[in-house]
């Protein structure tokens, strides 16, 4: 099999969570929810799962007696590596398109297998798809690589920082305002979270967001003035790769204009991999005109970290 084709050897299920999954000769999977009968399928971003024969297999040389479908996976395939390909891959076998929407996860409880053998190798070599058209996958079919038809839309991925919010006791006008400028420019947004401001928190969903979804764009809102309670800046800064000091310097300059308490802001830009996270202010009005400032103009850097310069400039 060439580096764009591979094979599947296994397909399983579970028709409850938290119970292993059993091989099956045949699967009928759902257009935005799964495969029928799965316990995970639904209508999220997590709809197959995805680990390669090879690893399976490599796991077993260590000495390990697992089953095909015992690390949770709906589909082992030979042929590929799968950690190493880019969210948004696309992958057909037959009439069954699927995209990859998130590398590894975060083990939450650790599996039999990793308190059996102190290891498990769904968290980083697992991959997650959801699927985009249906029909019927047979162990034995093939599966490939299918191009895409033209550039994948940006994606980006939404937090609003909010003790009030988390609890209920406040309503999130601004993150709402924020998807709504996002679409209007043609992002998709993949997700959109309300989390309490704690700076342990902030950090794990950006470290998802960054290297498990592969988001192109995180945009948070609040957090960023002096209370104890403001650590938006903090969180962000700790999980950068590089800094991106001009935007936020920018949204400072432009939010001046409208009020002085503007050069009180912390609010911060950095990268991480191949995300960019920048800090919006709290309130609608300055989150509009926070945006007003870069968003029209985003594209091209994101073309950059999507395809480096030279392959952005044949773009």
């Amino acid at each position: 099999m060439g580096d764009n084709m591979g094979k599947i050897e296994a397909i399983c299920i579970s028709r409850k969570r938290g119970v292993q999954k059993e091989p099956i000769k045949e699967a009928n999977l759902l257009v935005h929810w799964g495969i029928e009968g799965d316990a995970h399928g639904g209508k999220w971003h997590r709809q197959v799962s995805l680990l390669s024969a090879d690893k399976i297999n490599a796991f077993r040389e260590k000495g390990a007696h697992v089953d095909f479908g015992a690390f949770g996976e709906n589909l082992v395939v030979s042929g590929f590596d799968f950690a190493t390909l880019p969210v948004g891959t696309l992958l057909r076998s037959g009439d069954v398109l699927l995209e990859m929407t998130q590398i590894g996860k975060e083990c939450h409880t650790h599996c039999a297998i990793y308190h059996s053998v102190g290891d498990c190798i769904m968290p980083r070599e697992g991959v997650f798809a959801r699927v985009l058209e249906g029909g019927t996958l047979h162990c034995g079919d093939e599966l490939v690589i299918e191009e895409r038809k033209g550039p994948r839309p940006y994606q980006a991925a939404v937090i609003t920082l909010s003790d009030k919010g988390s609890r209920g006791e406040r309503i999130d006008e601004s993150g709402p305002l924020i998807v709504k400028r996002l679409e209007k420019e043609g992002f998709e947004v993949m997700e959109t979270l309300l989390l309490p401001d704690n700076e342990e928190k902030l950090k794990k969903e950006l470290i998802r967001l960054a290297d498990q979804r592969q988001a192109d764009l995180i945009l948070t809102t609040g957090g960023t003035g002096f209370a104890p309670t403001d650590v938006t800046p903090e969180a962000t800064l700790a999980v950068a790769d590089r800094m991106v000091p001009g935007i936020a310097e920018a949204m400072r300059a432009e939010s001046m204009k409208f009020t002085k308490r503007a050069m009180y802001s912390r609010a911060t830009s950095v990268l991480r991999k191949g995300t960019l996270i920048v800090n919006l202010p709290g309130s609608p009005k300055a989150c509009d005109e926070c945006l007003d400032v870069f968003l029209s103009t985003v594209a091209h850097p994101l073309d950059l970290l999507r395809y480096g310069a030279s392959d952005c400039a044949r773009k």
